[in-house]
């Protein structure tokens, strides 16, 4: 059955807001790795690249989230990375958008942003770190998981006050008028 033209035009805006969060993504994380942040902590970084995560499960479905999520993590991954980078990264990334997604569904309306990305931050870390046990076939690398908790928790807190100030924005916009689930 032929899509309308109300859905053809909400089909064409969603993948829109899919492509922009893409690019944002990976701009977000070319300038991340830009920032001289010296971390101790093998694998903790900033996670900017989430504030356009976050932003889309927001607006859209978790589908069109995840479509975001492979689309960063690929893109970014040929820009800067190796095969060993590209699955810490995928395993990260999946990981946090799983229990993003979940708690965006179960608690939209009992958890803020911010925890919602806090949760997001460690879970990423966990991922992480589940796929340098893979790839070192040992578990002694979950040691760094306290060190990697803490950098979770402040990178969550920054990625979500940031969507927490992105959201009211881009809701202003028409392009987000059928995307809004206040």
């Amino acid at each position: 059955m032929p899509l309308s033209d109300e859905q053809t035009s909400l089909v064409l805006k969603k993948t829109v807001m899919i492509a922009i969060f893409a690019a944002v993504a990976v701009v977000l994380s070319i300038a991340e790795s830009m920032i001289p942040v010296n971390i101790q902590i093998p694998g903790a970084k900033l996670g900017l690249a989430n504030i356009m995560i976050l932003t889309c499960l927001y607006f859209l479905r978790a589908r069109d989230a995840l479509t975001l999520v492979v689309l960063k993590t690929m893109l970014t991954a040929f820009i800067f990375g190796t095969f060993s980078s590209l699955l810490f990264s995928l395993f990260g990334s999946l990981f946090s958008f799983c229990i993003m997604a979940l708690l965006m569904k179960l608690g939209r309306r009992q958890l803020s942003l911010v925890g919602i990305s806090i949760a997001g931050g460690i879970a990423h870390n966990i991922g992480q770190l589940a796929a340098a046990s893979i790839v070192f076939s040992t578990l002694n690398i979950f040691y760094y998981l306290p060190a990697l908790l803490i950098s979770g928790i402040a990178t969550g807190v920054l990625v979500g006050i940031a969507v927490r100030y992105l959201v009211p924005a881009l809701s202003r916009l028409s392009l987000f008028d059928a995307f809004r689930k206040d």
